[in-house]
């Protein structure tokens, strides 16, 4: 069974209501596939018109039973409304069988008999299940009231390609930063969250989770990408931690090398002096060649320097935040760096370890987002360019 790719976009409303975290963590959890792409858009009319008549075309075609309904959703949720645009989140997910497993997940649109629905009945056995509404008038089981689908995901893998064509030529060349308006604009932060690698090992709900906890602040999300940090990029953004690095573990490294030298050797004071503070110095560097490891799959000293640029090969997810004391607000709820020494209900002691593979990563200050998101790239997606990759092999 080949490779392909399929989507799911979360709506407006979804998002709107903070159940992004929980869309993800069952998206990821409850699939083999990998997230390759994620990005937050905000269409124009144009986009909203060609993908609500893509999805009429499917039920003239026989492919889907709800295409008209759907298609009436977008245009009236989707398209700017106010001079303000909406926002959805697009991910993208790679492996065998993708529409048919996301589709599995996402759930159905209608009930299996949806004209008479109790709400005892009801489970939470699919994403729809679980966030979506669908609501028939009582004297007309026929006629629909209210209608939310939470998510929007293909049933057959020719549609999801016709669609992801469709995503390549409206989003080639869109900001991966989208914009807000706000009455006082001068108030307004934005701040920058790494999912770091730790949570990415295997299949699971955690950065899911995350993304839930971090939704308490109040915050937007106006930018996201899956991350892959070169060895030059992780040298860059952690450079200043280097130095924090030598000053705090150096002594703690020299004091713990000296007593062992005194046990076991017979050595002047000025060598054991000497011989300590080598020591020290040289434990303190070792700490910081683990974290930039960690988050890039690199070893410095052993990386080959022909691929120092490259990607590495760990996965992170790059999130903007953006809102009032937006710094002060999701460093509140990520935590100390050090997860033993964190508060609980924090990202850091819910699933941290220890003080570097402590799940997350959060701007302290305006000025480290401003030096971080051009390390990062924020401004830069590879969503589309993978997307077209794999339409070029079709």
């Amino acid at each position: 069974m080949e490779t392909t790719l399929s989507y799911v976009i979360v709506t407006p409303y979804t998002i709107a209501k903070s159940r992004t975290g929980g869309v993800v963590a069952r998206l990821l959890s409850q699939t083999d596939l990998d997230l390759v792409g994620a990005q937050m858009i905000a269409p124009d009319e144009n986009f909203v018109r060609e993908y609500a008549a893509s999805l009429r075309s499917q039920e003239k075609r026989n492919l889907s039973s709800a295409g008209e309904l759907l298609a009436s959703y977008v245009e009236r949720n989707m398209a700017p409304s106010g001079g303000q645009r909406h926002r959805f989140l697009l991910l993208i997910f790679q492996g065998k069988n993708a529409c048919r497993k996301l589709s599995d997940v996402c759930g159905a649109i209608y009930p299996e008999n949806h004209q008479h629905v109790e709400v005892e009945s009801l489970s939470g056995e699919t994403l729809r299940d679980t966030y979506a509404d669908l609501i028939f008038d009582t004297d007309n089981p026929e006629k629909v009231i209210y209608f939310e689908p939470a998510i929007l995901t293909p049933r057959r893998q020719l549609l999801a390609d016709e669609n992801l064509a469709l995503f390549a030529r409206y989003f080639k060349d869109v900001k991966n930063i989208v914009s807000n308006t706000y009455p006082d604009s001068s108030r307004i932060e934005q701040t920058l969250v790494i999912l770091k690698p730790d949570n990415w090992n295997f299949a699971s709900s955690r950065p899911g989770a995350v993304i839930d906890m971090f939704s308490r602040t109040g915050l937007r999300i106006v930018g996201i990408k899956v991350f892959y940090f070169s060895l030059a990029q992780a040298l860059d953004f952690y450079g200043p931690v280097e130095a924090v690095l030598k000053e705090k573990l150096s002594p703690v490294f020299e004091q713990k090398a000296k007593e062992v030298l005194k046990r076991e050797f017979q050595l002047q004071e000025g060598s054991v002096n000497e011989l300590s503070e080598a020591i020290g110095r040289q434990c303190a560097a070792e700490q910081f060649c683990r974290i930039v490891e960690f988050m890039s799959g690199r070893r410095p000293l052993t990386c080959p320097s022909c691929e120092t640029n490259e990607p590495g090969p760990v996965k992170c997810m790059i999130i903007i935040y953006e809102g009032e004391d937006a710094v002060k607000k999701i460093r509140d709820v990520l935590g100390p760096t050090d997860p033993l020494k964190a508060p609980g209900g924090t990202v850091r002691r819910e699933f941290g370890s220890n003080v570097m593979v402590n799940t997350a990563h959060a701007s302290d200050s305006t000025e480290s987002y401003e030096r971080e998101k051009d390390i990062v790239k924020v401004d830069e997606n590879t969503l589309i360019s993978i997307v077209e990759e794999y339409l070029q092999k079709r």
